[in-house]
């Protein structure tokens, strides 16, 4: 997957993503990290790329032109069906599932904003689809912009080397993952919990899906509720009767 990031600080981005398993996979090549700087397109020789609103306000907007002429540079290399992401507070919300979308694509173009924002018209020119990382507010996107490239990284066929990780997972199947252990079995006085020593893969794929029902009802309620009729269809009726509280196995929520 090649990506393709527009922003005015791709030392941000770079100096992220060249690290860990995101590091790992462009050295493998299946991840390519192309920072584009907006700031290279500007047309003024202190290479100014904002201006203030009009109708007032406060803070700057970033004009139109160093954008676009970003993109039409990227777009010289990538093809004209290549899709354009912007990281803004008023896209939808980014998921796992919106993460395997994206993870099928062979390339695509981030725009990171900053200050007040981008000009409008720009923006209904080039971008295909909006995205946030959360209900709040950063002072660029290039932060949100390494949260997509990291997660979706680690669902490209080879990036993990053990694709087992990312099916097992928080949020596969709206649960959260069971609890894990390592050596030692016992530390400050706990022990590793008997059935991960017992060597039986049935009663442990058992233990870790109860303990993954237990902590997402607990902690994400909403998850669980979500992952309920999913969780009747597909477990047998005796897992139903252990793992499941009668009132959630009960028809009426089917």
């Amino acid at each position: 997957m090649r990506v393709y990031v527009m922003t005015l600080f791709p030392e941000m981005v770079e100096s992220t993503l060249h690290n860990s398993i995101t590091g790992r996979a462009m050295d493998d090549g299946r991840l390519e990290l192309c920072c584009v700087n907006i700031r290279d397109f500007s047309k003024d020789k202190n290479g100014r790329v904002d201006d203030y609103p009009f109708g007032g306000g406060a803070g700057m907007v970033i004009e139109a032109d160093p954008v676009y002429d970003c993109y039409r540079y990227i777009l010289d290399k990538t093809g004209p069906d290549c899709p354009v992401i912007a990281l803004s507070p008023k896209g939808q919300t980014f998921s796992q599932t919106k993460a395997k979308e994206l993870s099928t694509e062979d390339q695509m173009i981030l725009l990171c904003g900053h200050y007040e924002g981008i000009d409008q018209r720009v923006l209904d020119r080039i971008v295909t689809d909006y995205i946030s990382i959360g209900d709040y507010v950063l002072t660029g996107g290039e932060l949100a912009a390494c949260v997509l490239v990291d997660c979706i990284s680690r669902l490209i066929p080879g990036v993990l080397g053990n694709q087992e990780s990312a099916g097992s997972e928080s949020f596969e199947n709206d649960l959260l993952e069971y609890p894990q252990y390592t050596r030692p079995q016992e530390w400050n006085g706990e022990r590793v919990p008997e059935i991960l020593l017992s060597g039986n893969h049935r009663l442990i794929e058992e233990w870790r899906l109860e303990k993954s029902i237990e902590r997402t009802r607990n902690l994400r309620p909403d998850m669980f509720r979500r992952a309920l009729p999913g969780l009747k269809r597909s477990l047998s009726n005796r897992l139903k009767r252990k793992l499941l509280k009668p009132e959630e196995n009960c028809d009426k929520l089917s």
